[in-house]
């Protein structure tokens, strides 16, 4: 817990459930409200979180217990949605808040005697009882563009929400390196084999822990043969024909893109 009353103002986070209180600005957008204190009143057991500073502006991250529905000045949104209306900065540091939230949320016990978890640091707990302490947890996970020639992979899986297509994505599972994961994922989800595996960028993925490491590589050999339990349907498109794709604020879009405007080198030697 910190104090709500601080020297020197800071962007205030403010969650209920998965919506972010956004301040309603006169030009019709939105913005992460700021200032020395919390811009709606707070209960006791409403615990604010210290975040990284954003620059040199603090920022602090709270979760309440009902949405704000009777205040013109402001509007709650998912978060998800605010990447369209914040800046970048605001939008990640928005989703550091809510991974915080998360984990304090799921470790409000000890896991090893069962005793109380109490905050040590701004990002670890320590148990009241047996001193076991604990930190956030990250779940990484790959995502690959597979190409063939002129066209790409693509994939609609059961966890999708609506009709668009995506990438072959799955976590990384303990004793793994990141390519073998691309390889296992690959074989499993779709029977196929690939090469060339090429690192492309990463990116935090609040929802709700999860760290996406994107990759592209080349189609080698097999029939698609989906895994069913997994992906609802998925083929080969090229660009004169691709189907639904997802919003720009995903790494499978961010993939998409750069060879759509042929940004991914052609890569001769097989990893």
């Amino acid at each position: 817990m910190v104090s709500t009353n601080l020297n020197e103002p800071a962007y205030w986070f403010v969650f209920c459930k998965d919506e972010l209180l956004l301040v309603r600005k006169p030009d019709g957008g939105y913005a992460v409200p700021y200032g020395c204190k919390p811009p709606v009143e707070l209960a006791e057991w409403n615990t604010v979180h210290r975040l990284t500073p954003l620059g040199e502006i603090h920022c602090l991250v709270v979760r309440i217990d009902r949405p704000v529905t009777d205040d013109s000045r402001f509007l709650m949104m998912g978060l998800r949605r605010t990447y369209e209306v914040l800046p970048d900065g605001l939008y990640r540091k928005a989703g550091k808040g809510a991974e915080i939230l998360y984990w304090d949320q799921n470790t409000r016990f000890c896991g090893v005697c069962g005793a109380p978890m109490k905050l040590h640091s701004d990002i670890s707990k320590r148990c009241t009882n047996c001193g076991k302490e604990v930190w956030p947890q990250l779940a990484t996970a790959i995502i690959v563009l597979v190409r063939r020639g002129d066209s790409i992979l693509m994939v609609h899986a059961h966890n999708l929400k609506g009709n668009y297509y995506g990438l072959v994505a799955g976590f990384v599972e303990t004793g793994e390196t990141l390519e073998e994961c691309v390889h296992r994922e690959v074989m499993e989800e779709t029977g196929i084999t690939i090469k060339n595996i090429r690192y492309f960028g990463s990116q935090p993925w609040p929802y709700p822990c999860g760290l996406m490491v994107g990759f592209y590589a080349d189609y080698v050999s097999g029939q698609l043969r989906l895994q069913r339990s997994e992906i609802a349907y998925g083929g080969w498109f090229s660009r004169e024909h691709l189907p639904d794709i997802p919003g720009k604020v995903s790494m499978a879009r961010m993939l998409i893109d750069a060879w759509l405007e042929g940004r991914l080198p052609d890569v001769a030697e097989e990893q």
